[in-house]
């Protein structure tokens, strides 16, 4: 059975067909289960790790499932926050077929996602990116939220202020020639308020347990997209921040039970069930309205889909298979 790496992941799924395999999946017919999250003891650690298990089905191709381990104490070792296998089968056999980087595809299908929710709520002209993290899924949100709007200044914030100078550096000089280059610059925390105040685009991934961005420091028109906090005890956005945004989600189901950036507005008083338009499913079905205004900020709070996997790890069969 194959096995594919980062390095082969990456080059079989540019975003602008990965972005469009995930939209065709959110306007498809696809069973996906609620995901197994289970939170585990690591010796010696405060902080558990998880692991989560993320089937998917179609209408009778295929089925995957993924298996991850979040260790956020890997970060102080030097070692990968996420680690993880997917599996992708055949539905007519049940006959596994292709093996792959879990890491890898959950970056890339994460920032695809984010990417694709921008689509609909972010503005056309677009051109300031704020990146919050420095972590692994930093420079895949930066690439696929550029292969959507016309980004041309990417600012990153990180808690090391030498780590996101070191980021902003590595990606500066990475561009390749003919591609539209793209001007890197990183702030320190004193800065956060006006790089926040002055971008049009703001992503945070990171694993604050505490909000990273307050809504008293957003302007009208930006898009709010927000990826780290997958447990009910973690958020990158106040309240007041939610107050003032129209905040849609990639999964209601999910959303409502997993983020702290939903959870607790809920919990709080300040966001209603009822109060979001739309998630991924209904966007792509054309059944919810995205954007309505240059002036609204928009906010997309993304809690990961096995949906998703599924449609990657699809594409990526596909099109290794015309190799």
């Amino acid at each position: 059975m194959p096995y594919l790496t980062a390095d082969q992941l990456e080059a079989l799924l540019p975003f602008p067909q990965l972005i469009e395999a995930l939209r065709q999946a959110f306007a498809g017919q696809y069973t996906v289960p609620l995901r197994h999250h289970h939170d585990y003891k690591i010796p010696g650690e405060a902080e558990p790790g998880a692991l989560l298990l993320m089937p998917a089905w179609d209408e009778g191709r295929y089925f995957g499932v993924k298996l991850v381990a979040v260790s956020p104490h890997n970060r102080r070792r030097g070692l990968p926050t996420i680690q993880g296998l997917y599996t992708l089968f055949e539905t007519a056999t049940g006959a596994p077929i292709l093996q792959m980087d879990a890491k890898a595809l959950t970056n890339l299908r994460t920032a695809a996602a984010s990417a694709l929710a921008s689509t609909f709520l972010s503005r056309p002209d677009s051109h300031i990116l704020l990146m919050a993290g420095t972590g692994a899924l930093a420079p895949y949100l930066i690439k696929a939220h550029a292969s959507v709007r016309p980004i041309k200044k990417v600012i990153i914030w990180g808690r090391n202020p030498e780590k996101a100078e070191a980021l902003a550096v590595k990606l500066q000089n990475a561009q390749q020639f003919g591609t539209p280059i793209l001007q890197y610059s990183s702030v320190s925390a004193q800065q956060l308020p006006s790089a926040v105040s002055r971008a049009d685009i703001i992503s945070c991934a990171t694993l604050s347990p505490n909000p990273l961005v307050p809504g008293q420091w957003l302007q009208p028109g930006q898009h709010i997209d927000l990826v780290g906090s997958f447990r009910p005890n973690m958020r990158e956005a106040d309240d007041e921040a939610i107050r003032r945004s129209i905040v849609y989600v990639d999964t209601m189901e999910g959303a409502l039970k997993e983020t702290g950036d939903i959870v607790q507005p809920i919990q709080n008083k300040t966001l209603r069930p009822e109060d979001i338009p739309g998630d991924l499913f209904s966007l792509c079905r054309t059944e919810a309205p995205g954007r309505q205004s240059p002036e609204a900020i928009t906010l997309f709070k993304s809690v990961g889909l096995a949906l998703e996997d599924l449609a990657a790890a699809k594409l990526a069969w596909e099109k290794q298979g015309k190799r």
